[in-house]
């Protein structure tokens, strides 16, 4: 079944047997448990085309993640604003959305700390110096067991750090993921605590396809299945007629994500790649459907 087709019949469930629950946004949703999106990466690139979507906000988002940054003004400056409610909803003013997913991925039990300087300024007075304590690169670690050990179980990253949850403007909605080798062809399996489905999903599944092909890009692997375990997989109430706009259109043909540089990013955190290295091969799909974000 194709991308588009498993994603209409996921709406249609929802609308048609889903439950009616409350949730932290006060807007309330219609909800079932227990959902699966796969996809064959030789079909296409996991751009939906029941609606048009922005490669550039989902490739801007993404490599804000693997630069292991946690600042929103990055964002900001690449015009990338899907972070912006839930940092206004936190009143904070230093920018800062918290140990998110970024700082997991490559920075895993990493401190910053503060301590006075040891060095007078030209006044003579005392000063402060950031120290940091490096964590666990999840990525670096991946990449590196995905290359030395291919048959690996544990080729995993997790972004649900317990003990850190509370310091996070947002808990990981999208909160682990692991690779898999087979005939040097890589898969990806995300898993999803919370899944938005009309307005995030979409934007998760094409994230991780992305991630998915620069991954195998930095090991010399082919792409091969994208796979997404869904938990609470919901509608909010103001996206149920959008939703239905959705179901009646009909499914395009994928495009393709055109060949990526030959880069060794690790090497650079990821700054190697450009928005302008990550092109579509004539996509094609229906206009935007605006629905109201839930923060």
């Amino acid at each position: 079944m194709t991308l588009d087709k498993q994603y209409q019949n996921l709406l249609s469930l929802i609308l048609e047997s889903g439950s009616k629950k409350g949730d932290r946004t006060g807007t309330g949703t219609l909800s079932l448990f227990g959902q699966q999106i796969r996809h064959n990466m030789s079909k296409g690139f996991p751009l939906l085309t029941t609606k048009k979507l922005s490669l550039k906000t989902i490739v801007t988002e993404l490599k804000w993640f693997l630069k292991g940054d946690t600042n929103i003004k990055y964002l900001q400056d690449n015009n990338c604003k899907i972070w912006d409610g839930d940092y206004n909803k936190s009143k904070r003013k230093d920018g800062e959305l918290g140990p998110i997913y970024g700082k997991q991925w490559r920075d895993w039990g990493g401190i910053k700390s503060t301590r006075i300087s040891q060095n007078r300024d030209k006044d003579g007075y005392l000063g402060f110096e950031e120290d940091h304590t490096l964590g666990i690169d999840q990525i670096k670690n991946l990449i590196s067991d995905i290359k030395l050990n291919p048959n690996s179980r544990r080729l995993m990253v997790s972004a649900w750090n317990v003990g850190e949850l509370k310091y996070m403007t947002l808990p990981p909605c999208h909160y682990g993921f692991q690779c898999y080798v087979s005939d040097s062809k890589l898969s990806l399996m995300w898993n999803q605590r919370s899944v938005d489905t009309f307005l995030g999903l979409p934007f998760n599944i094409a994230s991780y396809g992305l991630l998915l092909e620069i991954i195998a890009k930095e090991v010399n692997m082919i792409p091969d299945e994208l796979i997404g375990n869904l938990g609470d997989v919901h509608l909010y109430s103001n996206h149920i007629e959008q939703a239905k706009e959705q179901l009646t259109r009909e499914p395009m043909k994928l495009t393709k994500l055109n060949e990526l540089p030959n880069y060794l990013c690790m090497k650079d955190d990821w700054e190697c790649y450009k928005p302008s290295d990550f092109t579509l091969d004539n996509y094609q799909s229906h206009p935007t459907i605006k629905a109201p974000l839930s923060n």
